[in-house]
């Protein structure tokens, strides 16, 4: 009986694969086609996440998205959301499992960008101008979000629309981003701020950063 078990493990371990490998879209597989462009060596695992808008789409080569993943465009499938690109993912990136990344304006994400798991990016939000209109029946308001290349984004992070990100930037797991933060910024907190920041002088340093060597003589 063990025997079959193994067996039998090992023969549905194999099949999954099989189908996970059948399954994921890549610019060759026929759903790769209805992007803008899908590099080469990309690869969006199975099972994928809501995908809709693929013509406003593009994901650089060699990119890997994520299981249960999902990159749309608009609101709905079948919006004209016009002639340009609005969600352009670099090369050499990888996005995490679960992770959302919802465009209606402009999201644009760097070279050798890397997420944790469930990561929200999105550049619209819910306005509640109207007291007396329900939320969600009022129009929503979009702003461009940006991530420089090199970036690094923590498990559970939320980008919010109007966030500029330089390169080289590290997000913190949980944090819950909006505003513009220049490179090498490391960003913590609901809301994020910034409290690591680096320059040439002074390496690694908390953002009001100790006295420089040359200068602490006349500081003092």
């Amino acid at each position: 009986m063990s025997f079959v078990r193994r067996a039998a493990g090992a023969l549905i371990h194999r099949v999954y694969g099989a189908i996970r490998h059948a399954g994921a879209i890549t610019p060759l597989s026929p759903a790769g086609y209805r992007f803008r462009r899908l590099g080469d060596g990309v690869s969006i695992a199975f099972p994928p996440g809501a995908i809709f808008g693929e013509q406003w789409i593009e994901i650089g080569d060699h990119t890997l998205i994520g299981e249960r993943v999902s990159i749309s465009c608009g609101m709905m499938p079948g919006a004209d959301l016009g002639p340009d690109s609005i969600l352009r993912i670099g090369r050499g990136c990888s996005i995490g499992r679960g992770s959302h990344i919802v465009a209606h304006q402009s999201i644009d994400i760097g070279a050798d960008v890397f997420t944790g798991p469930y990561v929200y990016i999105t550049d619209q939000n819910h306005v509640y101008d109207d007291p007396d209109v329900p939320i969600g029946r009022q129009w929503p308001r979009n702003s461009p979000v940006s991530i420089g290349s090199g970036s690094w984004l923590g498990a559970g992070a939320i980008i919010l629309p109007g966030t500029t990100l330089g390169r080289q930037c590290v997000v913190a797991g949980g944090a819950v981003v909006r505003g513009t933060f220049p490179d090498h910024s490391v960003v913590a907190g609901v809301p994020a701020k910034l409290v690591r920041g680096y320059t040439p002088e002074l390496g690694w340093h908390a953002p009001s950063g100790p006295i420089p060597l040359n200068r602490r003589a006349t500081a003092s």
